[in-house]
């Protein structure tokens, strides 16, 4: 099985935005606890694992990706997945690299017969889209692999038009010139319904959402008890507010944590169970309480993300950056400022 070679640290600078940027801005090396925890908590069999993360098994035609990037390689960062039907083979997230993107792609070529016929981007940040172009490298022809207006052959994008629109406008500057062209491909998907994608005898719900970034979409199937949340939800690790609404991301984790007993995929650290998703949604009320204190009192985001803690019985929480306390209070007074939630509650 091909390993990919992973981004360079000044690479990977160069190159990312937004969640995944702050990994490379930590002073001190993750802790050992933390990695043991992303890196050895599994759910079912392991079909393939590189350094970068592990593939897993959950059903026929199932696979949950958990990217592994505490020690060091960047090369797919956020989780992702496979769903594959008789007729489609879905691949969700595109990953930080190429490198990364074509890895998962060849292990769907491997496990299920079939190069990817469709790709679903979450949202915008780079260690989700920014591989995207690793789809169309030498894929076989076929049927459900299209022709781009570029004239290579792959599998069909989909993604919001604001999750386009953003991906496009943070396009780094030394991007390939055919990844513009890539973009303007995408099927766009509804920004307010569901969009159902019919993978052959299996239907996938692709469900708008927003709260991490102004376009979040989950991969939903009710009746096998599978979620892909995208950035709306993070396992054992404090989330990134830097494009947050703030009581627009509570509202949608709960509408996930209404699914109950189901297996979640979360868009980093391990796989999930309701019992985590509580633990989370504790995490993010902590947050908020912290946020309000500080509106009260006239606490600084400063002061009040050092007086923050995340309380022991929720377990142990690892942070990509340690000024994302600081950053999630902030959202919550940007929010406040704007007038978009008054400080007595929801709207």
């Amino acid at each position: 099985m091909s390993t990919s070679h992973s981004p360079s640290r000044r690479t990977f600078l160069k190159t990312t935005s937004a969640c995944a940027a702050h990994l490379t801005l930590m002073a001190t090396p993750f802790p050992a606890a933390a990695r043991a925890l992303w890196s050895g908590r599994t759910q079912e069999s392991i079909v393939a694992r590189e350094p970068f993360g592990r593939l897993e098994e959950v059903g026929g035609g199932l696979f949950t990706f958990v990217s592994t990037p505490l020690g060091g390689d960047y090369t797919t960062v956020c989780n992702g997945g496979i769903i594959a039907g008789r007729s489609g083979v879905l691949v969700i997230e595109a990953f930080q690299t190429p490198e990364g993107a074509l890895w998962i792609a060849e292990r769907a070529r491997e496990l299920t017969g079939r190069w990817p016929t469709h790709v679903l981007i979450t949202h915008y940040h780079s260690d989700h889209s920014g591989g995207v172009d690793g789809f169309f490298k030498d894929p076989p022809s076929g049927p459900g692999v299209q022709e781009t207006s570029a004239g290579g052959q792959g599998p069909r994008i989909l993604a919001t038009e604001t999750t386009r629109d953003l991906a496009v406008d943070h396009l780094p500057d030394d991007a390939p010139e055919s990844l513009p062209q890539l973009w303007a491909d995408v099927v766009l998907l509804s920004p307010q319904v569901p969009t159902t994608l019919d993978l052959g005898g299996r239907e996938v719900h692709l469900v708008p959402r927003e709260g991490h970034t102004a376009s979040d979409v989950t991969a939903e199937l009710p009746e096998e008890n599978i979620l892909w949340c995208g950035d709306l939800f993070w396992n054992g690790m404090f989330p990134n507010y830097m494009d947050a609404v703030p009581s627009r991301l509570s509202k949608a984790v709960r509408a996930l944590q209404g699914f109950g007993n189901v297996l979640y995929v979360p868009g980093h650290g391990p796989l999930a169970t309701s019992g985590d998703m509580a633990r989370y949604v504790a995490v993010i009320d902590g947050i908020e309480e912290t946020a309000r204190n500080a509106a009260r009192e006239g606490w600084t985001a400063e002061e009040a993300a050092d007086r923050h803690r995340i309380p022991e019985d929720l377990g142990d929480w690892t942070l990509f950056n340690p000024a994302y306390f600081q950053r999630a209070i902030e959202a919550w007074m940007r929010e406040w400022e704007s007038g978009s939630q008054g400080m007595g509650g929801d709207d």
